[in-house]
């Protein structure tokens, strides 16, 4: 999980595409390119639409998310002609509950829940100092 900071009041639709850009980073020891993107992302039904698919596609991201019922109900509608069911497993998107616990614990950070800092590198450092607080008590 990497955190990244979005200007105020940013939608979610538009967090997606930055977010994989940059998630998923890593240190490599030795020779060779650090990872640059995930190699799957879980959301839930608020991404469940055609920009968000499409974007995941073109960056070969495999996603984990539920489609809304009424998007099913004009698959369903349309027949043969709707398209394909995405791709939805039910034990990885389980596992999304352990992020989303994760966030709630960061969020006991009075200083992360109402954010303070007002701009976005010192909230970063907020973040990574609960993060890094959270750890050691562990």
């Amino acid at each position: 999980m990497s955190p990244a900071v979005l200007g105020h009041h940013a939608g979610a639709a538009g967090a997606l595409h930055p977010v994989p850009d940059g998630a998923g980073k890593d240190l490599r020891v030795g020779s060779g390119r650090p990872r640059t993107k995930p190699d799957s992302l879980a959301a839930d039904k608020g991404y469940s639409n055609g920009p968000c698919y499409e974007s995941l596609r073109r960056r070969g991201i495999r996603h984990t998310i539920p489609e809304k019922p009424d998007s099913q109900a004009a698959r369903l509608r349309k027949g043969s002609s709707g398209g394909r069911p995405s791709g939805f497993d039910e034990e990885r998107y389980k596992k999304r509950k352990t992020v989303e616990r994760a966030i709630n614990r960061l969020k006991q950070s009075q200083a992360v829940a109402r954010r303070y800092d007002e701009r976005g590198y010192l909230f970063l450092g907020t973040v990574t100092a609960a993060s890094l607080a959270i750890w050691l008590r562990s």
